[in-house]
């Protein structure tokens, strides 16, 4: 990533189980950051045993959704029918299956279908799950995330110039774009090409290397069989907040470029597993050859 300019500050940390970098023009008191991201983390992991997620596959029960968390569950609800049912945050249940649970066992079972995303009741500010489901926000919520973290730190008074949750990346300010390498997916240490990331928009990144064990297995799963996906191997897209933008990587495993582009008003590229491009209309980057 190369900035037009070096901020003042750039502060690295781990949250959600990944990688952050909160960059600012003034010194970073990086507690309203934290205080939203531990909040998500309370609600929706499925890696802490006292998450209202973890209790609700437990015993059953209710999540409480805020007005943010229900456009998050809104968007999923657009996820669902765009896929046909692929794209599903009832998957955490396919995800522990395969081995991929709250303790990294890593031991894969038989794959396991996830429950219909529209078979659980929802309320302005409930939703209700079934002993047994798990819910899994992976789809959009890293980008969610984000978003809340330029919020808070613009609340606080602290305006920051980007905020880079490994890969889910928001630039909110700056005197020109950022240039963002596109990682190939065979290969971190290279790229496949780069994208200059306007001031206000943000990108998502997904690629099945990230978290991958085993024979084969990954963490991008199609929902209706919970098996994981083969055809693509990575995705970018940009859009307006990094939510819109995480949320159309993640359908861009189901869904060609222009189709993403088309339905969800951002600019998309993907990569096969034969290395092949294929690159929407919006994509205003460089592809390597």
């Amino acid at each position: 990533m190369t900035a037009p300019t070096r901020p003042h500050q750039v502060a690295n940390f781990t949250s959600l189980g990944t990688s952050w970098e909160i960059a600012g023009d003034h010194g970073l008191d990086l507690t309203p950051a934290l205080a939203v991201l531990d909040d998500l983390d309370r609600t929706w992991s499925r890696f802490r045993e006292d998450s209202s997620v973890s209790r609700a596959a437990r015993h059953g029960g209710s999540i409480p959704l805020t007005p943010t968390t229900t456009r998050l569950l809104d968007l999923h609800d657009l996820l669902d029918d765009l896929t046909t049912g692929a794209v599903n945050p009832l998957v955490g249940g396919s995800l522990e299956a395969l081995g991929y649970d709250a303790s990294y066992s890593l031991v894969a079972g038989s794959p396991v279908p996830a429950p219909p995303w529209r078979s659980l009741p929802r309320s302005e500010d409930h939703l209700v799950v079934p002993a047994g489901v798990v819910v899994d926000i992976g789809a959009a919520g890293k980008g969610l995330a984000v978003d809340l973290v330029v919020a808070a730190m613009e609340d606080s008074g602290q305006p920051v110039r980007w905020v880079d949750a490994s890969g889910d990346l928001c630039h909110v300010s700056g005197e020109g774009p950022l240039r963002v390498a596109l990682e190939h997916p065979s290969d971190p240490s290279s790229a496949i090409g780069v994208w200059d990331l306007a001031p206000g928009s943000a990108m998502g990144a997904s690629a099945t290397n990230r978290r991958a064990w085993g024979e084969g297995l990954h963490h991008v799963l199609d929902a209706r069989t919970g098996r994981p996906v083969r055809r693509v191997v990575a995705t970018w897209a940009v859009a307006g907040t990094a939510m819109l933008a995480d949320a159309a990587a993640t359908a861009l495993f189901f869904l060609s470029s222009a189709a993403v582009e088309d339905a969800l008003g951002v600019a998309a590229v993907r990569m096969f597993t034969d290395h092949t491009v294929d690159c929407g209309r919006g994509f205003t980057g460089e592809i390597f050859t």
